[in-house]
Formats: structure tokens, sequence, C-alpha cells
């Protein structure tokens, strides 16, 4: 059985030989670029800028620093308005109407619950010694407070 040289170099890791370019039916004497090319050199691409890569984890830490500093709401508030206004209309049939104020605290005491359910849920996966959130965390979460406070 007779081995082909050019496999067996492939295999062991050495690059193929390239073909000579052949001589096309072009009368300019430049040299003919080739069509992946398209007009972009190498030197422009080298020159800008790559964007900053943080190490995994790194993002999320500078997130949280950046919304634990703020008091902004986090929710939208077009979204909370409607889904508000379409519980009010599921409970009652009647067109209720309401302030702007309202709705603002309403959307605060939201906020509030929620950051404090993702902690205590986060608490739960620590101490399962995980660092993801689960859904069971939440559940758990919400089963250890009880009833009252749903």
């Amino acid at each position: 059985m007779r081995h082909d040289d050019s496999a067996a170099s492939r295999r062991k890791g050495a690059t193929p030989k390239r073909r000579p370019q052949q001589a096309g039916p072009s009368t300019s004497g430049s040299k003919s670029r080739s069509p992946r090319r398209s007009g972009v050199s190498r030197v422009s691409a080298a020159a800008s800028p790559r964007k900053r890569r943080f190490r995994p984890g790194t993002r999320a830490l500078m997130e949280i620093r950046k919304y634990q500093k703020g008091t902004d709401l986090l929710l939208r508030k077009g979204p909370f308005s409607r889904l508000v206004r379409e519980v009010c209309q599921s409970i009652s049939h009647e067109d209720l109407r309401w302030q702007v104020y309202a709705l603002m605290a309403l959307q605060e005491a939201a906020e509030a619950f929620l950051v404090r359910l993702f902690a205590d849920a986060n608490l739960c996966a620590i101490h399962a010694k995980r660092v993801t959130l689960f859904p069971r965390d939440v559940q758990l979460a919400r089963r250890i407070r009880g009833a009252d406070t749903m």
C-alpha cells in the first residue's frame, strides 16, 4: 500500500505547499488582488483599536456596582404602566384611571420587593454552594417568607 506524502505531511501538522500563481490574460503589470481582501488593507485593520475584553464575572460586578449606586428605576415606565392597567382591567371591568405618582409609587414598591426577593434567593443559592441563581432558589425564598408577604 502506497502512502501519499502530502497527506502524511498534513497529518503531522505541516502546512501544504501553495500553488504557484498562474499568469493570467491581464495586460497590466500590477499584481492581481485576491478576491477575499475586497480592498481592505491589513494596515488599516491592525490600526483600529480592538474592543476591550474583561475576564468572566468582571462586567457583572461592574454592573452590580453601577445599579447599587444609582437610584433610578430599572423597569421601564411604559410597560409597567400597561401591566398595571391590564391587571386592574382583569379585576374590575370598569375603566380605571391612574395618577402618574400612584404608578411611580407602585413601581417603587414592586422593584423594592423584587430586589429583596432576589437577595434572599441569592442567599439560598450561596447556601447550596452555587453562584448561579435557579428558579428553585426564588421558590424557596418565597416559601420561607410565608404566605403573608407573598
